[in-house]
């Protein structure tokens, strides 16, 4: 799966467009992705680890290196305010 992802500098996410669509359709993966979300969130405050976040912007699919500081209900926030629309989360390991 990941040899499809291109990496991406967690500064240059900022710049991206993201589409309003889900890039998951299956409920048991929406529901895995809120799980992998959780626990990247609390790795991030307590242990200050970081994952590796898949996802797709309007153009193609990037993965980012970093540490999950916060969680909305529709976002995802890495430090200096970057976000990420969970709709557009394939993945977190």
């Amino acid at each position: 799966m990941t040899a499809e992802f291109a990496t991406i500098e967690k500064e240059n996410i900022a710049s991206l467009m993201f589409p309003k669509t889900d890039v998951l359709e299956d409920d048991n993966e929406i529901k895995t992705r809120i799980g992998e979300i959780n626990r990247a969130l609390a790795l991030g405050n307590l242990e200050h680890s970081k994952i590796k976040i898949f996802f797709e912007d309007s153009e193609s699919k990037k993965m980012v290196n970093t540490t999950v500081w916060a969680v909305t209900d529709k976002n995802i926030v890495l430090k200096q305010g970057v976000v990420i629309p969970i709709n557009r989360i394939y993945k977190l390991f």
